[in-house]
């Protein structure tokens, strides 16, 4: 690879947005220990954290104009970490009923067997679709609010149905992007007649 291509690699790489993003990735097993162990005030901390650098992320790629190949795959990967990271924790601790992960994981199963579908066929994943975006944001909302729910007093009483609402509204939200997926992939695949993109680049 000549010096421009490595020029061009790097400049796709190593960015603020990528670097925010990978962050984000650390933080991680991290908010998993706080939670587990109890240290609600420093797991509350890191989940605000996150949601603002998820924000800032996205804002600086397209201010910046630094929007890469690998900051759409980060950026998703660690929403998707930190909402498995929260069910766990949330359900060991009893704050959250086994159901709510149960129904998540399932979308997340049934989107796996499309995804695997589509690539069996040499399709590369589909677009997300922007109730998925806001069904996430929902879920990362509720999740430290059901956190900070989990005590007595009015701020407690009132976190945790705010929370519920938001994890009722964006789980709904997620299944119903999750069915907006699978058709848009049945189309793809030709199983409603209109022709898809090959792996490497989105579809139409």
């Amino acid at each position: 690879m000549g010096s421009t291509d490595a020029g061009a690699l790097d400049a796709g790489v190593l960015t603020v947005p990528n670097a925010l993003s990978a962050a984000r990735l650390l933080g991680v097993p991290v908010f998993l220990v706080l939670v587990l162990g109890h240290h609600d005030g420093w797991a509350l901390a890191l989940l605000v954290a996150s949601g603002v650098t998820d924000w800032l992320d996205g804002w600086l790629a397209r201010r910046l104009s630094q929007t890469s190949r690998l900051g759409a795959l980060l950026d998703p990967a660690a929403d998707r970490l930190y909402i498995v990271a929260t069910l766990v924790g949330l359900t060991v601790r009893g704050i959250i009923p086994l159901w709510l992960p149960a129904v998540l994981i399932a979308r997340e199963l049934l989107l796996s067997v499309v995804l695997a579908l589509l690539q069996r066929r040499g399709y590369g994943p589909l677009p997300v679709h922007f109730l998925g975006k806001a069904a996430t944001a929902n879920l990362l909302y509720a999740f430290p609010l059901l956190l900070l729910g989990d005590g007595t007093g009015t701020v407690a009483t009132t976190a945790d149905a705010v929370g519920w609402a938001f994890a009722v509204w964006g789980t709904a939200l997620y299944w119903y992007a999750g069915v907006l997926y699978v058709l848009q992939a049945r189309d793809v695949l030709g199983w409603g007649g209109v022709p898809g993109v090959r792996a490497g680049r989105t579809a139409a």
